[in-house]
């Protein structure tokens, strides 16, 4: 692809649901401070901006000049650390206190600890209330802004409690990741590769061919990324809203990922670095089942690192403490692991493992 063929014009997708509303996702250069993006809250009567220090630092005043009217703001201390239910439990305090009424409006403006948090605020306080997501992170650009999920982490796991509940409106500008220090950055990039390996083996080569283009934040590299990234979770979820089928392979990375993450405890490796981390893990089981290729796991190990992502574990993390971690996880039974396996680019499949020994032994072998 040459860069100078791609749109930078903004991008509407437009994701339906059986079960609830649709979902409408804008992606562009500017598009936050552009007031025409904002007329679907025209009428709104009540807009609550929960954010963190830092966002709002960088894009408080802007968001609050282009809204339709003033917006009751919000903080919320930056780290999945703080994704949590007393962090819940204080943002609905403040709602009953402002006195929000089923008809108003939460706007997420923020990475993923915002986006779960603000949205899981918005699917259960007075039984849902209207949500527009925001997200200012390449990994919440391409990830958890899309598909409704929503969550605070447990000290037993992540993302433990939590719905789902769709956003109406994602407004994705793009020029918000020139803010992000490199290593926020380069974690949204494991989010993007995993698309390539589950879904799209054109994605996962053009990755590799414009490298340079990627690390170096190219406006049109940038724009080809999320709108595609988008448009394959986009596809995804619309067949499978509440993850009972295709959609389980969006966790590709995760199993072992969310166990990683929690054993380092939250905030000491990001969720894409364990992600990444998790990837390679799982990609070696797919290796050890018979099932992919080792030139196929070397290659997107080789990918990954190129852009910045760890491949290894931490030499303090202890495998026992992630196997444990690993049980308490949403994707867990008594007897079994459901992982995403690889075939080979692009095809891959989600299904259980029971061989305990060789997901602990996989483990061991990486750190």
């Amino acid at each position: 692809m040459v860069f100078e063929e791609v749109d930078l014009k903004a991008r509407t997708l437009t994701i339906n649901f059986a079960s609830s509303k649709s979902s409408t996702v804008h992606i562009g250069q500017g598009i936050l401070a552009d007031p025409e993006t904002w007329t679907f809250l025209n009428g709104t009567t009540q807009l609550a901006l929960i954010t963190n220090p830092t966002v709002r630092e960088l894009y408080g005043e802007l968001i609050q000049r282009v809204l339709p009217h003033n917006a009751d703001v919000f903080e919320v201390n930056d780290g999945e650390e703080y994704k949590t239910l007393e962090s819940y439990t204080a943002l609905v305090d403040s709602l009953i206190r402002h006195q929000y009424k089923r008809n108003s409006s939460i706007v997420a403006l923020g990475g993923g600890v915002i986006g779960d948090l603000a949205g899981f605020v918005a699917a259960t306080y007075l039984r849902g209330v209207r949500l527009i997501q925001v997200p200012t992170t390449l990994l919440a650009q391409v990830d958890s802004s899309v598909g409704g999920k929503t969550a605070v982490n447990h000290i037993r796991g992540k993302n433990l409690i939590g719905a789902f509940h769709q956003p109406e409106h994602v407004v994705i500008d793009t020029t918000t990741l020139d803010s992000l220090p490199q290593r926020i950055y380069a974690e949204g990039l494991a989010e993007v590769v995993k698309y390539g390996v589950i879904d799209d083996a054109g994605l996962f080569c053009w990755i590799e061919r414009n490298q340079e283009a990627i690390l170096a934040r190219d406006p049109r590299a940038l724009q080809h990324a999320v709108t595609r990234s988008c448009e394959i979770k986009a596809k995804i979820v619309e067949r499978d809203e509440l993850e009972s089928g295709v959609r389980m392979l969006l966790n590709f990375g995760h199993t072992y990922g969310h166990g990683i993450e929690n054993a380092a405890g939250y905030g000491k490796l990001l969720h894409g670095e364990a992600v990444s981390i998790g990837m390679v893990l799982e990609l070696e089981l797919s290796v050890r089942l018979g099932l992919c290729s080792r030139d196929t796991a070397d290659r997107v190990k080789r990918l990954l690192a190129s852009l910045n992502l760890p491949t290894r574990l931490p030499n303090a993390l202890a495998a026992q403490d992630i196997e444990s971690a690993m049980q308490h996880d949403k994707k867990a039974t008594d007897t079994q692991f459901r992982f995403v396996l690889v075939r080979n680019l692009g095809n891959a499949v989600a299904d259980y493992v029971s061989d305990f020994g060789l997901i602990r032994a996989i483990l061991m072998e990486t750190s």
